[in-house]
């Protein structure tokens, strides 16, 4: 295992989300909740998608950069990296999604940096760290996929990702919806995005705390509140996703073309913070790429 620089030295808690999605006023919110509940750039983890559907992707990535956070690389970091054609975010060819990415991906390519593109490149595809006895793995979407979109009512493909994991813990973006799974005696923790709402009709955004406790680790989705207002007004501004735009003052998404039937039906229902505590002792902590 090698370990990073500056490895994790007490018990404190890990802030971890996905999908800053070129939305720096969410970002900023989410550094200043960070530093709110005392946690240092350290013990925060993003897991990708730093770029996306915003207005701000340069200033975005500016931000998480300065912050000093670890980020792993998603598909839209894959894809920016290199100037590639399109986000590779898997969508079908022609369905709403893929038409909407028309917009908002050549929209971002044209104001990447250079020095951004570099940063991306030296993004690593995933993250291990031992804690307190137990395995974690960070992902952007599948184990093996970078694009694969996983939900909580696909009990089958998370027991299937689970198994190919080789870990107790897989922390997982990309699919936009915060939720925490148990499958056995292993637990897949997506944390939900900050960039855009979860589609249940509020314009609060998903972070997760992962908490040491006296008997173990506490795992918990958390809403965030910031300035929707002010970054759906630069969205609208900017003209290249006016869909996306609307989402940020309705919290519904402009389609529902990836999502599985059931969290289909779950649009516009309030989702609630989660809680599920692992019980395990509690002894020190090391980190790896």
């Amino acid at each position: 295992m090698i370990e990073f620089d500056n490895p994790f030295h007490d018990y404190g808690p890990l802030l971890v989300f996905g999908g800053p999605y070129s939305n720096v006023d969410a970002t900023r919110a989410m550094r200043a909740e960070a530093q709110r509940l005392g946690i240092p750039p350290g013990r925060v983890i993003c897991t990708g998608d730093v770029v996306a559907y915003c207005a701000d992707p340069e200033l975005t990535v500016g931000l998480i950069r300065d912050w000093g956070i670890r980020v792993i690389a998603g598909n839209c970091e894959e894809q920016l990296a290199i100037g590639g054609a399109d986000c590779g975010c898997g969508f079908e060819e022609g369905s709403a999604c893929d038409l909407l990415a028309k917009g908002w991906y050549p929209y971002a390519n044209a104001r990447i940096s250079d020095a951004s593109r570099t940063w991306m490149k030296q993004l690593p595809p995933r993250l291990r760290f031992a804690f307190a006895d137990v395995s974690f793995l960070v992902v952007h979407g599948g184990v093996a996929q970078t694009n694969k979109f996983i939900f909580a009512s696909e009990t089958a493909a998370l027991a299937e990702e689970l198994q190919a994991a080789r870990t107790d813990v897989v922390i997982a973006g990309h699919a936009g919806l915060p939720f925490v799974a148990k499958v056995g005696n292993q637990l897949w923790f997506n944390p939900g995005v900050i960039g855009m709402p979860a589609n249940d009709g509020t314009t609060d955004v998903w972070f997760g705390l992962i908490t040491p406790a006296a008997d173990g680790l506490q795992f918990e989705t958390r809403r965030l509140a910031y300035d929707h207002q002010h970054a759906a007004a630069s969205l609208r501004r900017s003209g290249h996703a006016n869909g996306y735009a609307r989402t940020l003052l309705t919290g519904l998404w402009p389609s529902l073309d990836i999502l599985p039937a059931t969290e289909r039906a779950s649009t516009a229902k309030r989702l609630r913070q989660r809680t599920l505590k692992r019980t395990l002792p509690v002894p020190k902590l090391t980190m790896a790429v």
